[in-house]
């Protein structure tokens, strides 16, 4: 076999398509939970905290905790990406994912039957963190056990369009969890709504998690991976005491410090404009429920829509210009974007279009990248180095996103403070960006 085609990794022995129904079900059903939360924070902050939590707020303090209790459970999600890291880096990464599903729709069905502070008092808000952090810390070692999977059982050419696959569930778990919501909102009275028709979309979450686990458990388990052989005759200089591990630790830490750079306006953009807008428009701008929802609906369809095109774009002219475009286009487009939405004299087509190509413009960072991610690191640290950086970047850029946006426009009264995170970071993401090499997506994965 030719030196220039490595043997494919043995787990794509399962099946490229089999692979990516089973890595994508997960992700699903993980972020459908994200957009559920997201869509009904205004609900969820009346039913579990009180002003009184928030002394000083003003109207935005029951909102502003339900911020931080939703930013508290992505705090926790670097520590889930050490944890089921190792596990998906040693026991493989069948056993991660298999973990990771079920503890996660045990969590989520919990949230449903949660009682609220009318029943049980301050133990309520207490109880709905807890629950959000045992989901952070599943969806901190969600990411990087399902895109080591999808990206090692690709064929050649094929990283790109298959990592897509990750990000392009996130956008369907977020769509359905904002339809969702929609619907319910269409269906039910106000009242119906806040008393317990909210419950509904995280109790639709223990069918959807059983499906996925059930597709996790049918993997074959990962074969072992053989150390790769010394080479003949004495070495050249003698090895180091430690064996090289303080050196590869090292190296592994400036990857993730580098993934981070380059994933936090992709995070920082995609909550803004995908999770918090239907917070920041009916708070802030006065929108209806339903005019929120829909808003968040397109914005999350334009994301869905250009997350596969841009991932099989990035296989063929490479992942540097695609994230570039952009990174760039948010930067540019964020502010003129946010005061479009705020003109009352603009025609709702108008608005439409502009989030609906504020979600594609996301779309073309997350599209290629999971592959960029996954090229970054080697399989003996794949699963814990991506799954870290991209749990990192969630933690401080996407979990902090509701609660800054939410804060600094209640204590500063600028309405543009959305526009001003998004485009900041999505700045400092291009200078990342730029250091990538052009041929990464044609090499193969160390």
């Amino acid at each position: 076999m030719s030196r220039l085609a490595p043997p494919r990794p043995a787990r794509s022995a399962a099946g490229p398509r089999r692979v990516l129904l089973a890595g994508s079900a997960g992700n699903f059903t993980e972020w459908y939970e994200f957009g559920v939360y997201g869509a009904f924070a205004t609900v969820i902050a009346d039913r579990f905290f009180t002003p009184a939590q928030a002394a000083g707020q003003g109207g935005a303090g029951p909102l502003v905790a339900a911020y931080a209790s939703f930013a508290v459970s992505f705090f926790f999600r670097p520590a889930g990406a050490v944890l089921f890291g190792r596990i998906g880096d040693r026991a493989g990464r069948r056993a991660a994912l298999v973990l990771v599903i079920a503890l996660m729709t045990l969590a989520t069905t919990l949230i449903g039957l949660l009682p609220d502070r009318d029943a049980i008092g301050v133990a309520a808000p207490w109880l709905l963190t807890l629950l959000r952090v045992l989901q952070g810390l599943c969806l901190g070692g969600e990411f990087g056990g399902a895109v080591a999977l999808m990206t090692e059982s690709a064929p050649p050419g094929r990283r790109g369009r298959h990592g897509a696959w990750q990000s392009f569930t996130v956008a369907l778990g977020l769509l359905a969890g904002a339809a969702v919501a929609a619907l319910l909102a269409t269906l039910l009275t106000p009242a119906a709504l806040h008393a317990w028709g909210w419950r509904i979309p995280f109790l639709l979450a223990l069918p959807l998690g059983l499906a996925a686990y059930r597709l996790r458990a049918n993997l074959p388990d990962d074969p072992p991976r053989p150390r790769p052989a010394p080479p003949p005759g004495p070495p050249l200089t003698p090895p180091p005491a430690d064996g090289g591990r303080g050196r590869k630790a090292s190296g592994t830490a400036r990857a993730v410090g580098l993934g981070v750079a380059r994933l936090m306006g992709w995070s920082a953009a995609g909550y803004t404009f995908l999770v918090v807008l239907p917070s920041y428009l009916q708070a802030t701008l006065g929108a209806s429920f339903r005019q929120a929802l829909t808003a968040t609906a397109l914005a999350n369809l334009g994301f869905a829509a250009a997350i596969l095109p841009a991932g099989i774009l990035s296989d063929r002219v490479g992942r540097r210009p695609v994230m570039l475009a952009g990174a760039l286009g948010v930067t540019l487009l964020a502010l003129p974007l946010l005061h479009l939405l705020q003109d009352p004299a603009a025609a709702a087509p108008a608005k439409a279009a502009a989030v609906l190509a504020a979600g594609a413009t996301v779309g073309l960072l997350a599209g290629p990248g999971p592959a960029m991610l996954a090229e970054m690191f080697p399989a003996r640290v794949r699963c814990t180095g991506l799954g870290l950086a991209y749990a990192l970047t969630g933690a401080v850029f996407s979990g902090c996103a509701g609660l800054v946006v939410t804060a600094l426009t209640a204590a500063t009264g600028d309405h543009d403070v959305p526009a001003y995170y998004a485009a900041g970071t999505c700045a400092l993401s291009a200078l990342a960006l730029a250091g990538l090499r052009g041929d990464d997506h044609r090499r193969p994965l160390r």
